[in-house]
C-alpha cells in the first residue's frame, strides 16, 4: 500500500473518529435542551436543527463504517 492510500485511509478514519464525537456531543445537547426546556414549545424549535445535524452524521458514519467493513 503506498503513501498516498495511507494518507488517504488516516485522513478518512480521522473524519469518522470526528463524526462519532460529533454526534455524541450533539445527542448529549438534544437531552439538556430537553431537560432545561422541559414542557416548552421552545425546545422542540431549539432540537430539531439539531436532530437533522445528527441525522447528517449518521449517514456519513454509516458511509465510513461500510468501506472500512465497522460493523
Amino acid at each position: 500500500m503506498n503513501s498516498s492510500k495511507n494518507n488517504t485511509i488516516r485522513s478518512e478514519f480521522n473524519d469518522y473518529k470526528s463524526l462519532v464525537a460529533a454526534e455524541l456531543e450533539l445527542i448529549q445537547r438534544v437531552f439538556e435542551i430537553r431537560q432545561n426546556f422541559l414542557n416548552s414549545s421552545d425546545s422542540e424549535r431549539l432540537v430539531e436543527p439539531i436532530l437533522k445535524r445528527i441525522s447528517k452524521i449518521k449517514t456519513e458514519k454509516l458511509y465510513l463504517e461500510k468501506k472500512f467493513n465497522l460493523f
